[in-house]
């Protein structure tokens, strides 16, 4: 017990802290710039979310699909499927008392990748800037877990 104590007081479990604290607040910014974008587009995906809006039309005509929302909306989609694993994985890679340097490579380059990611999804930049963006990301993730499991296997 003692060690996980020593491996939570760590730089490296700060790092992760840090870094996981910065692309969870993104994802959760993401919800708010769909939002955004639901009211600025007035396309909303509920007849009462029309409420929000002030027309006199027919209110079943704001609960559309917008192709602008929808993208914004996939990139939060994308966020849920990276970096809820990134913040899991990299919590156990942490816990495996890697060196400093490595680990701040690991988080910085997922944290980079997301970022860069976000940027070419919603601004529609052509491929394959969003497509590396997120191998890049992923393939972090995987180097993580597979620091994980060899640590895991060799106890």
């Amino acid at each position: 017990m003692a060690e996980v104590v020593h491996m939570i007081d760590s730089d490296v479990f700060l790092a992760f802290s840090t870094y996981a604290t910065i692309v969870v607040l993104k994802m959760m910014l993401m919800s708010l710039m769909t939002a955004y974008f639901r009211m600025t587009k007035q396309a909303f995906s509920n007849l009462e979310d029309t409420n929000l809006v002030k027309a006199t039309e027919d209110r079943k005509k704001f609960v559309r699909v917008d192709p602008d929302v929808e993208r914004v909306r996939r990139c939060h989609l994308n966020d849920l499927e990276n970096i809820i694993p990134f913040v899991v994985i990299g919590l156990l890679y942490a816990l495996t008392g890697p060196d400093l340097s490595m680990a701040l490579l690991h988080f910085r380059v997922f944290v980079g990748s997301r970022f860069v990611h976000t940027v070419a999804y919603v601004m529609a930049v052509p491929q394959p800037t969003r497509a590396l963006a997120f191998g890049i990301g992923l393939f972090t993730t995987f180097s993580m877990a597979y620091r994980v499991l060899t640590t895991a296997l060799f106890l």
